[in-house]
């Protein structure tokens, strides 16, 4: 069932959880998932172990096994020691929830290439046809579908067929040519057919196109496909479906009329009617070479009426299905061309500030180059050189932001990385005359960190703390490190005595673009430094009230291991014996 791919792709989506909406690439034979900073799939939830399982190829395909994790791994909300995945599968680990998606969809020019549609005479075409059924002969069974139906679905009924092709219409996807393959692939199942196409309006062009294709197994599928233009375009025409006739039965063809010549013996078309338009045409044949003609000489047809009500039914769920996912595409196009226009709008506005600093500087130098000056031209440089710390940093803020990344774990001494930041910000708090006071424990043990990645949290928030005090008398910044003895986390800790912050804006602080700075902030710093802080397994926390300073602390694990922390099995209970969602 299917067809030959072109390409594929697998993916681990995150649908809910801490991570909600983050994207996993998968590639190569074993891929690690956990929370630990090794794996390869990096999930931050206190309730996944540090290796909590893996994937494995196997034979073409993805497996999951646990790997001795304290709450378990489940797959469509059964619990598993291990087992073969499927597109659309979701694992569940702690209390995250993950799509996994394989995508093997031929590409759509591909599946054009191997869809023969055939001009044949439009009289004797159409009068092949010996049933049909008008929009609305399916409608009752879509519906009762669509609603559920309380009584035991008996496999193979119409209702359990569109039972199952409704639960592919809403299952999260990675695009439209997978539901409606994963629904060709049920149809061709459930009426009996020995190949199938669809033939899908482009949203743009609004041209009936094949789109996906799929073969009975046991029928050739390296061949291509024959599909009469006639009866295409009666369908649409007149929006009923119809079934043909057995044309190797029928009088009216002879041997070397193009329908025979094809090998297409039945054949069954209708529409794809959405709300409000035609969406597209599903056509299903059978063909000659694997029938034999005296195996139900009292029954020449395959297809009945009955067959094509329910291939009606499933017409207009597909057609539903393809309405929901250009309505999902267009939403995500405008959220995303409004991220685009934020995004932008907000970095135009902090480049613009920081180049007409530059040109400011520039300015002072041209005019003590004129005049000889050499105090006014190291004044003029002071001004460019700190737009081009503040252009550097905003790029690097960007590079971060932008990409998932694993941190490039080393072992070392964190009281090295925060005196190398404090060096580099003196000449700054001596500018905005603030004192910075180091409270380092010195007998801080090593652990495992990506130094240029705590570099940057630490100097962001270091410096929004020296921005806070800028102007007053008395700006005093503490930064002290330690080790939290509980929660074997290192800690690093930034408390200043500024104006402090208001507690509404404590939960939207870590928010991209949302700064309190005024125009001096990009409202990247923060959020930059917090993703930092997750990609080691940590977190940042802040304190603060109005008039009494604020105070920063990022901590993160001291050591990563394949050993499960006792705090593990917190939840272990409620994950064991709670139904996973």
């Amino acid at each position: 069932m299917g067809t030959d791919v072109t390409g594929s792709r697998t993916t681990l989506l995150v649908l809910q959880g801490a991570d909600q909406g983050i994207r996993f690439e998968i590639g190569g034979d074993v891929v690690t998932i956990g929370r630990g900073a090794q794996n390869d799939v990096r999930i931050l939830d206190t309730e996944v172990s540090r290796r909590h399982a893996t994937l494995q190829l196997r034979g073409g395909g993805y497996g999951i096994v646990d790997a001795g994790s304290s709450n378990g791994t489940f797959v469509n909300g059964r619990p598993t020691e291990g087992q073969q995945l499927k597109n659309g599968d979701q694992i569940q680990i702690g209390r995250t929830v993950l799509l996994f998606t394989q995508t093997s969809i031929e590409d759509p020019s591909h599946v054009a290439s191997r869809v023969n549609l055939v001009a044949t005479i439009d009289e004797v075409e159409r009068s092949q046809i010996v049933g049909s059924v008008g929009r609305d002969a399916g409608q009752a069974l879509a519906e009762s579908a669509s609603a559920g139906y309380s009584q035991v679905r008996t496999p193979g009924t119409p209702l359990d067929v569109l039972y199952q092709i409704t639960e592919e219409a809403v299952r999260p996807n990675h695009s439209m040519d997978q539901v409606l393959q994963r629904i060709l692939d049920l149809t061709l199942q459930a009426v009996g057919a020995d190949r199938g196409c669809m033939l899908v309006a482009d949203n743009r062009t609004d041209r009936i196109e094949p789109r996906v294709l799929s073969f009975r197994p046991g029928v050739a599928s390296d061949q291509t496909m024959p599909v009469s233009t006639s009866i295409v375009e009666y369908v649409i025409q007149h929006g009923h479906g119809v079934r043909t006739s057995d044309a190797r039965r029928d009088e009216r063809f002879d041997p070397g009329h193009s329908i025979l010549q094809s090998g297409i013996r039945e054949a069954m078309c209708v529409p794809m009617q959405g709300r409000y338009e035609l969406m597209g045409i599903i056509y299903v044949d059978t063909t000659t070479p694997n029938v034999s003609l005296d195996a139900e000489p009292g029954n020449p047809h395959r297809f009945g009426e009955d067959l094509l009500a329910l291939l009606s039914a499933i017409g207009r769920q597909s057609a539903l299905a393809v309405e929901i996912n250009r309505y999902q595409q267009a939403l995500v196009s405008a959220e995303r061309l409004a991220a685009v226009g934020q995004t932008i709008a907000t970095l135009s506005h902090h480049i613009k500030n920081i180049l007409q600093g530059i040109r400011g500087g520039s300015y002072l130098i041209d005019m003590g180059l004129q005049d000889e000056n050499n105090e006014l031209v190291r004044k003029g440089w002071d001004i460019v050189d700190r737009n081009q710390e503040r252009i550097y940093h905003l790029v690097m803020d960007m590079l971060t932001f932008s990409k998932e990344r694993q941190p490039a774990l080393a072992r070392g001494n964190v009281n090295e990385t925060v005196r190398e930041v404090c060096e580099l910000m003196q000449g700054r708090a001596r500018e905005c005359h603030v004192t910075l006071q180091l409270s380092l424990d010195e007998q801080l043990p090593q652990s495992q960190f990506d130094g240029e990645g705590i570099h940057r949290a630490v100097l962001n928030i270091l410096t929004n703390a020296i921005d806070a005090l800028d102007g007053r008398d008395d700006g005093r910044v503490v930064i002290s490190t330690g080790l939290d003895e509980a929660t074997s986390h290192v800690f690093v800790e930034i408390a200043d005595n500024g104006p402090g912050i208001a507690e509404a804006e404590l939960p939207r602080l870590f928010n991209i673009f949302e700064s309190s700075k005024g125009s001096r902030g990009t409202g990247l710093g923060l959020a930059v430094s917090q993703k930092i802080l997750r990609e080691h397994g940590g977190e940042i926390t802040a304190k603060s009230r109005l008039g009494e300073g604020a105070t920063f602390r990022l901590e993160w694990p001291a050591a990563e291991d394949d050993q499960d922390d006792s705090h593990d099995v917190t939840g272990q209970t409620e994950s064991q014996t709670r139904s996973p969602g």
